[in-house]
């Protein structure tokens, strides 16, 4: 697959000899909890099983480490990863012991005990702020627990942690896990060679954080989709009236530069042609239709896309060989409002079993494939919301710039 490049000479897997190591993986299993406590999503966790299960197949020992939450430097009990660690448990068919902590003395000797066919699970990696502080004193104890280092956390890759960039520089090799190798592959891609037609849908609540996305993304594809909240701020750049809505007024200015942007490159700029409007963001919420140049009334803000908008751009989507989708069309998460973004997503899994390449950029948009029924049938979820954007806009990703060039391994 084309696209290999942005690995820029980076060690994987591959590269390595493990047999008899202690190998720290620094994985993603920052999922979502329920009420009791239980994992309601393992999507990362199953994730991250072929780079856990070739640790072990290959003789080495496992030391995993993630985040969880947003515990801001402290101990909060209800993040632990415990949860996390039965889950894998069950998945991977092999015991996995938590450790009380992810540093200190009775950590290193767990981890110094550890014998091959054994996993260990490091305790929340952020109930230390020296973690995202990338503190080299914690990035080094982190270090002292294993013999290679490997990255397979795609979502926290545009972060320069302790546990992500920090560490490497007290432990190498650092090499890429198979899951960052199979985005990067994919990202690689879609940015450097994508078969033609190419189109993006782009979504979410705002324009802000996606503005160099949307202007990188002009210069490669043919189509640019633009529902939900982004697609207000561009409505209000045509001079529209749209009520209530969700807008930013900061950035209409710059919907306007990337509207005149599109044309100068002749990408066509799609805007949604009516749209759901309803007097309140709420299941059971009076609605109604508006079209053409007609004004969304005040008290009302536009919710969903409309059907003539849902059937052109399926159309599109269906002549599409490459397709990149990141935000959602509406406020899917209400059922009254979900119908413009379920379309859409099970447009996308038929143009992929047509035999184009799909790639959905993770976090809303992977809840909204998987609401459609159709999360088995694209070619590849994002296990990262933010990393992929970035990758996207063209910016390095700390945690695969620091990894191990070949050579020097």
């Amino acid at each position: 697959m084309a696209g290999s490049r942005y690995f820029e000479n980076r060690m994987t897997l591959r590269d390595v000899d493990l047999s008899g190591k202690r190998v720290l993986v620094r994985v993603d299993f920052n999922v979502p909890l329920g009420k009791d406590g239980e994992v309601t999503d393992d999507f990362r966790i199953r994730s991250a099983l072929p780079t856990i299960k070739h640790v072990l197949d290959t003789g080495g020992i496992p030391i995993l480490i993630s985040h969880l939450g947003r515990p801001r430097g402290k101990v909060v009990p209800g993040l632990s990863l415990e949860p996390v660690r039965s889950a894998l448990e069950d998945l991977l068919g092999v015991k996995v012991t938590l450790a009380p902590d992810c540093v200190g003395e009775e950590v290193k000797g767990m981890a110094a005990s550890l014998k091959a066919g054994e996993v260990l699970l490091l305790e929340n990696s952020r109930f230390h702020a020296e973690e995202k502080d990338n503190d080299p004193g914690f990035s080094e104890q982190l270090a002292s627990l294993a013999d290679v280092f490997v990255n397979d956390a795609f979502g926290t890759a545009h972060r320069a942690h302790a546990s992500t960039e920090g560490v490497t520089h007290y432990l190498q090799p650092a090499v890429a896990g198979f899951l960052i190798e199979k985005e990067l592959e994919f990202f690689g891609q879609l940015m450097s060679d994508p078969r033609k037609p190419f189109i993006a849908i782009i979504g979410g609540a705002k324009i802000s954080g996606k503005i160099e996305v949307l202007k990188n993304l002009l210069d490669r594809v043919d189509a640019l989709l633009l529902g939900g909240g982004i697609a207000n701020t561009f409505l209000k750049a045509q001079g529209r009236q749209i009520g209530s809505s969700l807008y930013e007024e900061s950035k209409v200015g710059v919907a306007a530069e990337i509207m005149e942007l599109a044309r100068s490159k002749g990408v066509d700029l799609v805007l949604p042609e009516d749209m759901v409007i309803a007097d309140r963001v709420e299941q059971g919420a009076a609605t109604g239709f508006v079209a053409d140049d007609e004004p969304v009334p005040e008290g009302y803000s536009i919710v969903d896309v409309g059907e003539r908008t849902v059937v052109r751009f399926i159309s599109l989507i269906g002549r599409a060989s490459t397709i990149f989708w990141n935000g959602p069309l509406g406020v899917f998460e209400i059922d009254h409002f979900s119908h413009g973004t379920v379309e859409i997503a099970r447009a996308v899994a038929a143009a992929s079993e047509g035999g184009a390449i799909s790639v959905i950029g993770g976090g809303d948009t992977a809840s909204a494939i998987a609401r459609a029924g159709v999360t088995g049938m694209v070619t590849h979820i994002s296990t990262g919301g933010g990393a992929s954007l970035e990758f996207v806009e063209g910016r390095e990703l700390p945690g695969i710039t620091a990894l191990t060039r070949k050579g020097e391994g």
